[in-house]
C-alpha cells in the first residue's frame, strides 16, 4: 500500500494510483487538469472555474469552506485534495472518514512547487509535474523585475476591510515583485478605514477574488487615501500556486512596468 506525506506531514495511505480524485481547492483542480487526470477528477467546488471548457461537466460539491459531505460520499472518491487555509478544519476532517485526503500548506513559492509535485507523485504524473516545476522556476528565474520597494496595501475583502498579512502565498508574491507590505500582522488581518490610512501605502491593490472588487471600487479608496495609486489587480495571479503559475512572472512584469510609468 503506498504511503505518501501530504504538506502537514501526515501520512496519506492509498491502496494504488487514485482514479477517483475531489478536488476542493480551485488552484489544485486546474492543476490536475493540466496534468490530464481529466477522466479522474469526478468532483469539484464551485468556485473551481478552470479550466473553464472542462470543469463545466464535473460534479459540483458545494463551496471551498461548505462541501455537501453527504454528495462526496456517494461519489466515493478514492482520494481527496484540500488545503489548510482555503478549507474548513472540520470539514475536513470529516472527510477523512470517506477517504484519505491529502492536504496542501502553501506559503511560497518553494512550498507551491513542493505541492506540484507532490500531487504528480501521488497521482502517477511525476514526470509532467516535475517538468511543470522546471518551467516555473525558470519563469521566476528568468524574469527581470524592478525592486521599486513601494509600500503597498493588498486589499482581499470589504466591508470589512481585509489584507493579506505576512506568512501568506499573496505576501511572498508582492516580496517577489519587489514591493513591501504596509500589514506586519500575520495571515488576514481585518482592520479599519483609520488604520489603512495610517500605514500611508504608495500603493492599493484591489484584488479580484476573493472579493469581487471592480472599477468602481478604485474611486472609493482614492478618496480614503489621496497620496496612493490604487489599481485593480487579478488575485488569480497572486493567490492561485497551481499550474496558473506560469503565467504570474509575465504578468507582475506588465503589471509593474504600469505602476512605474504612472
Amino acid at each position: 500500500m503506498p504511503v505518501f506525506r501530504d504538506q502537514l506531514h501526515r501520512e496519506v495511505k492509498l491502496r494504488g494510483v487514485p482514479e477517483r480524485i475531489i478536488s476542493i481547492v480551485p488552484s489544485q483542480t486546474e492543476l490536475l487538469f493540466y496534468l490530464g487526470l481529466d477522466a479522474r477528477v469526478i468532483g469539484v467546488t464551485k468556485f473551481c472555474i478552470h479550466p473553464a471548457e472542462k470543469v463545466n461537466s464535473v460534479t459540483k460539491i458545494g463551496g471551498t469552506k461548505q462541501l455537501d459531505i453527504e454528495k462526496i460520499r456517494l461519489l466515493k472518491p478514492d482520494l481527496i485534495i484540500a488545503n489548510k487555509e482555503e478549507n474548513d478544519r472540520f470539514q475536513v476532517e470529516e472527510l477523512m472518514n470517506i477517504c484519505p485526503v491529502w492536504i496542501s500548506d502553501i506559503f511560497d513559492l518553494d512550498s507551491a512547487l513542493q505541492m506540484i509535485s507532490s500531487i504528480g507523485d501521488i497521482t502517477g504524473r511525476s514526470e509532467l509535474a516535475n517538468d511543470l516545476c522546471k518551467e516555473i522556476s525558470h519563469l521566476f528565474n528568468d524574469i527581470q523585475l524592478t525592486p521599486i520597494r513601494l509600500k503597498v496595501a493588498y486589499l482581499i475583502w470589504r466591508k470589512p476591510y481585509m489584507l493579506a498579512g505576512k506568512g501568506t502565498f499573496i505576501d511572498c508574491m508582492l516580496q517577489i515583485c519587489g514591493l513591501n507590505n504596509v500589514i506586519d500582522a500575520e495571515r488576514y488581518p481585518e482592520i479599519d478605514a483609520d488604520t489603512l490610512i495610517a500605514t500611508k501605502p504608495d500603493l492599493v491593490f484591489l484584488s479580484s477574488e476573493p472579493y469581487p472588487f471592480v472599477q468602481k471600487h478604485i474611486e472609493e479608496f482614492k478618496v480614503m487615501l489621496p497620496d496612493a495609486r490604487v489599481v485593480l489587480v487579478d488575485g488569480e495571479m497572486f493567490s492561485w500556486y497551481g499550474s496558473r503559475l506560469l503565467h504570474a512572472p509575465m504578468y507582475f512584469k506588465q503589471l509593474l512596468d504600469e505602476v512605474i510609468k504612472n
